[in-house]
């Protein structure tokens, strides 16, 4: 049985879910999408990955900058949706917009349920070192991702898995996940199931500042901050008065003083362990290799970093 459905994302990790639906057969009624951003060089506008998508579609895109007013939410109800797929989205649903499809509205998180609700749900799995993750189909209520759950699907998180693998690989689970849960449930095979009230963690919005590294952690610490905040907001330490970015390190077992160069080849001690740089960005100039950094600001061993 084909669903007649609003869509509601933004980001490319939402695009596999409407894919999915589409090649289902389903009805896309309309895709709801954050505006258009300044974006490159020149400052264009430029459409988020789902309005390009579903443009690509010939799907009818909206980009409310609220679903508060009466106008919206009418707009909303008019559509006649069986349900609402919501996957990253970027605005608070009111209760009204959760009540306006026949079966309500159902969100693909990227975590399991109760761990990690909130905004940043995948660096905050690898910071945290966790060894596994997954996506959850839930049914939405007004609280911040704590709905009841249709499905969930683990996705294992390896040791030197990247914010951009990991990413990638609960994208792929989430869109098949999604689409037999929500029809399952339109044919009253799946009820959702209330979330444990044990377990509840929250991934905090990242802030820009949490980029920096501090060399008194330990340097497996550091690594996962390399690994969860690359490409962005960052990681990066500051050398001769300049902001340098890191973008790939291995944690290797040495010892010395915390933020000391160990040896001339970019091996930096930690509070425990010491920390290799591999790849890093000076600001204004494109990514290289170590090598080629060092050779036009060397870094001698005893030397301190801030």
């Amino acid at each position: 049985m084909a669903l007649r459905l609003v869509f509601m994302g933004t980001p490319d990790f939402a695009v596999p879910v409407l894919r999915a639906f589409l090649e289902a057969g389903d009805e896309i009624a309309a895709v709801y999408t954050q505006p258009p951003r300044p974006a490159g060089r020149g400052y264009k506008l430029t459409p988020a990955p789902v309005q390009a998508f579903a443009e690509s579609q010939g799907l009818a895109v909206r980009h409310p900058t609220s679903l508060k007013t009466a106008e919206t939410q009418a707009e909303f109800a008019a559509l006649n949706a069986d349900a609402a797929v919501v996957v990253a989205y970027g605005l608070l649903l009111p209760q009204a917009i959760l009540e306006a499809p026949r079966l309500g509205c159902f969100n693909l998180h990227a975590s399991l349920l109760p761990r990690w609700r909130g905004a940043a749900p995948i660096q905050r799995a690898i910071l945290a070192g966790d060894t596994e993750t997954g996506v959850c189909a839930m049914k939405m209520d007004i609280g911040l991702d704590t709905g009841p759950v249709l499905a969930r699907e683990t996705v294992a998180i390896g040791p030197r898995m990247t914010i951009t693998e990991l990413h990638d690989a609960l994208a792929a689970a989430g869109a098949p996940l999604m689409l037999r849960a929500l029809h399952a449930h339109a044919r009253g095979e799946l009820a959702p199931q209330p979330q444990a009230a044990e377990g509840v963690t929250y991934a905090a919005k990242l802030k820009s500042d949490e980029g920096r590294l501090d060399w008194s952690k330990s340097a497996l610490e550091l690594d996962r901050q390399v690994r969860a905040l690359n490409p962005g907001p960052g990681t990066w330490f500051e050398w001769n008065g300049e902001r340098v970015k890191l973008l790939a390190a291995d944690p290797l077992e040495k010892t010395g003083i915390a933020g000391t160069a160990l040896d001339d080849q970019g091996l930096i001690a930690c509070g425990q362990g010491a920390l290799r740089l591999k790849r890093v960005q000076r600001a204004g100039k494109p990514p290289m290799e170590i090598g080629a950094f060092l050779n036009g600001r060397p870094l001698p061993a005893g030397t301190r970093l801030a």
